[in-house]
């Protein structure tokens, strides 16, 4: 299976055991705490597996930045958490910053 696949469920499961976190409301809450540990494991595991064939640099750029973006879109969305005009320059800046680490590994 293609590496950045496994980096693509990385990302995804990192921003669910983000999302998780949020709900579980200081670890209070057991099955939100549960599904955040068990989605930051997921994360870590596939991250290890793509770290075979993509670069460490390369992935923990994509990982985290896409994973911020993504985990940003889910406050905004899901939670009604604001963003403003800092924040969406914020958000551009790390998009760029990915890709320009993806450009620089080819």
């Amino acid at each position: 299976m293609n590496a950045y696949v496994f980096l693509a469920v990385a990302i995804v499961s990192e921003v669910f055991g983000s999302s998780m976190m949020k709900l579980s409301n200081g670890f209070k809450r057991l099955a939100p705490s549960i599904a955040m540990v068990a989605g930051m494991g997921l994360s870590f595991y596939m991250l290890s597996i793509a770290l075979h064939a993509i670069p460490l640099g390369t992935a923990y750029a994509i990982w985290s930045g896409v994973g911020t973006v993504l985990t940003t879109l889910v406050g905004v969305l899901l939670y009604k958490e604001k963003i403003n005009a800092k924040k969406a320059l914020g958000i551009v800046l790390i998009v760029v910053g990915v890709v320009i680490m993806k450009l620089a590994t080819n």
